[in-house]
């Protein structure tokens, strides 16, 4: 378990923060911010770029936190707090995707399982590669496609390319994801990044793939 994991607590009832901060902090986590307000909270969505959110849905009394949780920093991950019992109101916060949500008063078993639960699946989504002498770590999610070259594969991310000796079959073994697949014998893609279809090519951002019937399937 990464002890260095930002974690970002938005809430407004400031004994609550104080009193999840203060728990996480003796448990050995270092890298913690706390926002009372959206605007606090938007702005260290962009600054201090968090990787667990612990985003309270009754912000400020008005449901803020649903909205809120829709434009996070993109590799943030959302662990809702409520102290209501609201079905229609958990099934709109529900629907941006959380990784889990929390009831108040919260329990400090209950916020320690949800924390490690979300760091075992972010450890699960990577991929570590050697790029010159490092080995860094990619997240799938970050991953647009990967192109065959010779005896080395291009893997094209949101923000930059890396070449590695390796085999598409090897990645695709390695990954083991099932949203990664073979569109055409020299190109694997992250399905989920995909935003148009055609005959014979699929779109990925601005980039365009070559597809083969061979390995056809629904979109």
């Amino acid at each position: 378990m990464s002890l260095n994991t930002k974690i970002l607590i938005v809430e407004d009832e400031i004994l609550i923060a104080d009193f999840i901060a203060d728990f996480l902090k003796m448990k050995g986590f270092s890298d913690i911010e706390m926002a009372h307000k959206p605007e606090v909270a938007v702005k260290f969505f962009q600054s201090f770029e968090p990787e667990i959110v612990l985003m309270d849905i009754n912000l400020n009394g008005e449901n803020a936190g649903i909205e809120l949780a829709k434009n996070t920093n993109k590799n943030a991950s959302i662990i809702f707090l409520t102290g209501q019992n609201d079905e229609v109101l958990m099934n709109k916060a529900l629907a941006t995707n959380p990784e889990t949500y929390l009831t108040k008063p919260i329990k400090e078993d209950d916020l320690m399982a949800a924390i490690k639960l979300v760091l075992l699946k972010k450890q699960l989504n990577i991929i570590s590669i050697k790029d010159g002498y490092d080995y860094i770590k990619i997240n799938h999610d970050d991953i647009l496609f990967i192109k065959s070259d010779n005896n080395y594969i291009d893997i094209q991310t949101t923000s930059k390319k890396y070449s590695i000796r390796q085999s598409l079959e090897g990645f695709l073994e390695e990954i083991a994801n099932s949203n990664f697949f073979r569109v055409h014998r020299s190109y694997i893609v992250n399905g989920s990044k995909i935003q148009k279809k055609t005959k014979s090519s699929l779109f990925i951002e601005n980039h365009e793939i070559p597809f083969s019937k061979k390995y056809d399937f629904s979109f």
